[in-house]
């Protein structure tokens, strides 16, 4: 019966070795997720970061030529002022007198379609 009972000690050794096994199995696989985990929210995190760096690059290089597009129509549009005014300036004067002397040298004429009726 020793024997028997050396066998069943044996068995029930074995199964707890087996137990102990699984068990840090588990753990190992438990820690491993999580350490996968980790991994992947810091590779997430890397990506995102790079993503969002390249965005403000292409963000600020359109937001700089925009400003720049904006800077030269406005040049543009004090140029053309500019030039309107001289212009202005320029043809003022006889423009008015054109005007004056149309408005107030009249010369009464007849109209070449006009008969007389008597």
């Amino acid at each position: 019966m020793t024997s028997q009972s050396q066998g069943i000690n044996q068995l029930l050794q074995a199964e707890k070795r087996a137990k102990d096994k699984l068990e840090e199995a588990k753990k190992r696989k438990v820690k491993r997720l999580k350490q996968a985990k980790e991994e992947a929210m810091a590779e997430i995190d890397q990506y995102r970061m790079q993503k969002d760096k390249e965005f403000r690059l292409k963000q600020s290089k359109i937001m700089g030529s925009q400003s720049n597009l904006s800077d030269e129509i406005e040049e543009k549009i004090l140029e053309k002022i500019q030039a309107l005014n001289g212009s202005y300036n320029k043809y003022m004067e006889s423009v008015i007198t054109q005007l004056l002397s149309m408005v107030c040298d009249m010369k009464p004429e007849i109209h070449v379609n006009y008969r007389a009726t008597n």
